[in-house]
């Protein structure tokens, strides 16, 4: 099994792309916000053409009004790779949903269902006190899930108090009794690693401009008058989706939603970075580097021909 990961705006899909070209790979999306019928632009969603050309996997699997969970993930993850590998192909993992590919290598934590009773009064209070003063309060009661979780990582911060709550029980102490679904397969792991943060950050700039020439704004537009989304649900606390969602609710003016999500999205790249360094697995690549894409796809292509795929 491969793996592709990276942060976000850093070239995965055009990498795993060029591979599927010439190799037998399957590509399985690890991206909270693909799973997602409906968001598209501000996901940077593979065109219908490509996904027609090249097999992907568990992208527009749900509404965006569903709840899709880590767990949901494994589950469906490990089931269509059993089914690429009886077609005699090799599965290539690739996105940078970092709560789902270590919940891939490293397994599931016991947890506790998710409690929309719990989760609301943990919003409430966010909106009066500020993610911050949660995320103090998660350092008094976990202070090893607190070092681990973003002040500015909403979700997650969210998550650990809430098992805290509901279990009475640490939310890290938990995660230790875990087995990995991957035990037995073969992985290879990359990570591309852009070595010029100011370059990446320039085009994640542009990518978010992109967007919104594109039709972003409108794509929450449209969204919002489902009528049965609203902007506690995961699917619009997606980085940009939140922060235009804001801006439709009349929050803030355009130019300052634009400017919230440029910061979010790096504040993203960031932390996907981050939890990268710490796993091991990963060979890290720097896909600015001159030919660095050109000959890891020659590499692998020669590793799976003598592998007899």
């Amino acid at each position: 099994m491969l793996i592709l990961t990276g942060p976000t705006g850093s070239g995965k899909t055009a990498w795993a792309e060029a591979l599927a070209q010439r190799t037998p790979v399957e590509i399985v999306s690890v991206d909270s916000a693909l799973v997602y019928r409906g968001l598209d632009i501000g996901s940077a969603k593979p065109s219908r053409e490509l996904r027609q050309r090249i097999p992907h996997h568990l992208i527009d699997v749900c509404e965006p009004n569903e709840n899709y969970s880590a767990g949901r993930f494994v589950a469906d993850a490990m089931e269509v790779i059993r089914l690429i590998h009886a077609r005699g192909k090799v599965p290539l993992l690739v996105g940078g949903t970092m709560l789902y590919l270590r919940a891939l290598l490293h397994g599931l934590a016991p947890l506790p269902e998710a409690s929309p009773e719990v989760r609301r009064e943990i919003d409430a209070r966010a909106s009066r006190e500020g993610w911050s003063a949660l995320h103090a309060e998660l350092a008094r009661l976990d202070p090893e899930a607190a070092s681990r979780i973003n002040r500015t990582d909403p979700q997650r911060i969210q998550r650990a108090l809430e098992v805290c709550y509901v279990t009475g029980q640490r939310i890290s102490q938990l995660q230790r009794h875990t087995i990995s679904p991957l035990e037995g397969f073969h992985v290879r792991a990359w990570a591309l690693a852009p070595g010029d943060r100011t370059l990446l950050h320039r085009r994640l700039e542009q990518r978010f401009h992109n967007m919104l020439a594109a039709g972003f704004l409108n794509e929450v537009r449209v969204l919002r008058q489902r009528g049965d989304l609203t902007s506690s649900h995961s699917s619009m606390r997606a980085v940009g989706y939140r922060q235009l969602w804001a801006h439709l609710a009349g929050e803030c003016d355009l130019a300052e939603a634009t400017r919230r999500g440029i910061s979010a999205t790096r504040q993203l790249a960031k932390r996907q970075l981050t939890w990268m360094r710490a796993e091991p697995l990963f060979k890290w690549v720097d896909p600015d580097a001159q030919l660095s894409q050109a000959s890891w796809n020659s590499d692998l292509s020669h590793e799976l021909r003598e592998l007899g795929f």
